[in-house]
């Protein structure tokens, strides 16, 4: 299994074996319940999908409801679906949690980053705005965006104010400081995209090699 969904709960701090200050973000990775599993004999391809956080009964379609009932699991707020290889011996009705990541350093967490709202150039990219003195009054302001009589429009892509956050990011490579299996939480070092209660998925990490943990 190569990933969990999961919940931040924020940030705070642990000390190393050397006793060196270490900033983490706790994450609550599970319980994840496997709703389904696919195979390459019924639906062309090897995964599962996953649920987590318990929803009320009303809240849930009764075709959806009926899942759930089946296999004996509360209704989930929250569905994802993963791939899997072939051996991985999960099936529906299992119950998935933190033990997933033991013996795993590196992981990527995806989230959706906090939302800024409507936001102006200086702060949503960091320009340097119009000068304050000297009669200048573009202060905080995009300035020129077009060209002359040709091409006489204005370029796609060009910077300008807008909605800034609420975007999906992912977080490569962070090292796991500690899995605390019994309570499903992951304690990760450094920061995690999103509000404290964000949802947010763990994988195992892409770019680092299995000799590093990543995907082992």
């Amino acid at each position: 299994m190569q990933a969990l969904i999961g919940r931040k709960l924020g940030m705070t701090q642990v000390y190393d074996q050397d006793g060196v200050r270490v900033p983490v973000t706790v994450l609550a990775v599970g319980p994840c319940p496997v709703v389904q599993r696919k195979t390459r004999e019924s639906d062309g391809y090897e995964a599962v999908q996953l649920g987590f956080g318990e929803a009320k009964e009303s809240r849930i379609a009764k075709p959806q409801t009926a899942r759930f009932v089946k296999l004996g699991l509360a209704p989930c707020r929250h569905l994802s679906e993963f791939r899997v290889e072939a051996g991985d011996e999960v099936k529906a009705g299992d119950i998935l949690g933190a033990d997933v990541f033991d013996g795993v350093t590196y992981v990527d967490v995806e989230g959706v980053t906090k939302g800024r709202g409507f936001a102006g150039v200086v702060k949503r990219y960091k320009m340097a705005g119009g000068r304050m003195t000297h009669g200048g009054h573009a202060r905080r302001r995009v300035g020129s965006i077009g060209q002359c009589s040709y091409p006489a429009r204005v370029a796609k892509g060009q910077r300008m104010p807008g909605h800034m956050g609420h975007v999906k990011v992912t977080t490569q490579n962070l090292k796991v400081v500690e899995v605390r299996g019994e309570d499903n939480l992951l304690l990760v070092r450094g920061a995690v995209p999103g509000p404290k209660g964000a949802i947010i998925t763990v994988r195992k990490a892409l770019k680092k090699g299995a000799s590093a943990g990543g995907k082992g």
